[in-house]
């Protein structure tokens, strides 16, 4: 579709009978298509008189008809009264026909292809008493994607075999779950659990405190919008009864602007020091994990590692797919929209690393750490998406029921959480369509990977990484900073500048 596109007649009528099928007849529309901006289309319309009043008299008739007037029965009222008396109502009537009317035609006559509601006030529009009825609408499409051959494609797969040290590296991390805690005099260090309370400071004016913190002692600290990344150093020695203070950055994609990028100071008092005291790997707690024995945990865990191979493959091929058809894409998004979809790529990055068996700790990790840099990933999630979609839609991919129920039911083993309960978790949550989607889009990377060539390189990562970030789930600055002296001191500090 050219910039530009002025059609001054719609096309050819079908063969099917409207009548027959009691459709309105179809309206000469004038339409006029142009760019507007990324992924966005100014839509011009003009429905001349003869088709409004085509509309007028029948929406006349039909009020007409049913029209109950004191002094006249029933279907016999004069039309001019009838105009007359229920002049607004016929007013709205005839505007909502024309809209519903012309609208559909347009969706049914040209291949917009929209992602959202028209941007249109309807309230403001009025169909004149005599003349054409113009009126105007933006709208947010999907952005033209250029799919190449995937039979030429050539990927680099990185494969490796799950070891005996990989198993036991996951038990290890496991087994943290389920150890004990025990207090000690000794300093602080790697590994050890600490009671904390947190004073952030801004211009020396406290933004927000966060009491009762029990933090397992890593070498970085993540929260939602930052990140202490010498944690484990500042805490080096720590002892109960002591203070340590640490300086670090707001990240630049914080959900609370005003912070983005600002410098802050954290100010821990730690009450208790404890070291973890893993246990014994006996009956009682392989009954605890829901094992028979050692030898089904290592399978279990086994069978767990080779889903994480599965998965680090198919992010690999998947990152190179789309980086090479994103290559061609010379299209940019709308920021509105990108800014409305930031929750749904949260979403769909946890629901993937759940069914790839990562445990909650590493979960939150990179939830922490998505929400640092959310806009800028979710605008490429967006674009990542429509590349997807366009596959989905060459390839007639559907979702169908029972694949949701077996990724449901696949979740809740993973969880421990019972099918039915999850299900309706996800329900009341709104997750279930970005589930639908993430299947959706999963089985458009399988189509166009099952057709790609292969190369097998070496997997370089460590398929069980050592745990070095403590995540808490939340956010230093949010909207009670407004309240406080540090928004103040914030605002004291702009002015001067």
């Amino acid at each position: 579709m050219s910039d530009t596109e002025n059609t001054g007649a719609v096309a050819e009528e079908s063969e099917v009978d409207v009548e027959a099928l009691g459709l309105p007849p179809k309206m000469d529309l004038k339409v006029d298509i142009a760019d507007a901006g990324p992924c966005r289309k100014r839509i011009s319309v003009v429905v001349p008189e003869a088709e409004i009043d085509t509309v007028r008299n029948g929406t006349l008739d039909e009020f007409a008809s049913k029209a109950s007037v004191p002094g006249f029965r029933v279907g016999r009222v004069p039309r001019d009264l009838v105009k007359a008396k229920f002049r607004q109502e016929l007013a709205d009537e005839l505007k909502q026909r024309v809209l519903v009317q012309s609208l559909e035609q347009l969706t049914a006559e040209f291949e917009i292809d929209p992602i959202n509601e028209p941007d249109m006030d309807v309230e403001t529009l009025e169909i004149p008493d005599a003349g054409d009825f113009e009126y105007q609408f933006d709208v947010e499409v999907r952005p033209d994607v250029q799919l190449p051959d995937f039979a030429e494609l050539s990927l680099k797969r990185p494969s490796r075999e799950v070891s005996d040290d990989d198993i036991q590296k996951y038990i290890d991390q496991m087994l943290l779950e389920y150890g004990e805690k025990a207090d000690h005099d000794d300093g602080a260090a790697i590994g050890d659990y600490v009671a904390v309370s947190i004073d952030f400071q801004y211009e020396g004016a406290s933004v927000r405190d966060m009491a009762g913190l029990s933090l397992r002692i890593q070498p970085a600290l993540r929260f939602k919008d930052a990140e202490i990344s010498d944690f484990g150093s500042v805490m080096a020695g720590a002892k109960a009864g002591d203070s340590r203070e640490a300086e670090f950055t707001i990240s630049s994609e914080a959900p609370y602007v005003p912070m983005r990028g600002e410098k802050l100071q954290a100010v821990i008092s730690i009450s208790s020091v404890q070291k973890l005291e893993l246990p014994e790997l006996d009956s009682e707690l392989l009954d605890r994990i829901g094992v028979e024995s050692a030898e089904k945990l290592r399978e279990e865990v086994k069978d767990i590692l080779e889903r994480q191979v599965t998965y680090k493959q198919r992010q690999s091929a998947r990152e190179q797919l789309l980086e090479i058809i994103g290559e061609s894409a010379d299209w940019e998004l709308p920021e509105e929209l990108v800014l409305k979809q930031v929750e749904n790529a949260l979403h769909r990055e946890i629901l993937e690393m759940q069914q790839a068996g990562y445990t909650p700790k590493e979960i939150q990790a990179r939830e922490n750490d998505l929400r640092q840099r959310s806009v800028s990933v979710t605008r490429q999630a967006m674009k990542e998406h429509f590349i997807l979609d366009s596959i989905a839609t060459a390839e007639n991919i559907e979702v169908s029921p029972q694949d949701v129920e077996m990724e449901i039911m696949m979740m809740a083993f993973q969880s421990g959480e019972t099918p039915r309960r999850l299900r309706a978790r996800l329900v009341k949550t709104g997750v279930i369509e970005n589930l639908e989607a993430q299947i959706r889009e999963r089985k458009a990377v399988d189509v166009a990977l099952d057709k790609a060539k292969y190369e097998e390189v070496e997997m370089e990562d460590d398929l069980v990484g050592d745990l070095n970030v403590e995540a808490v789930d939340d956010t230093i600055c949010n909207v009670m900073f407004a309240r406080t002296s540090a928004a103040k001191a914030k605002s004291a500090k702009e002015t001067s500048a």
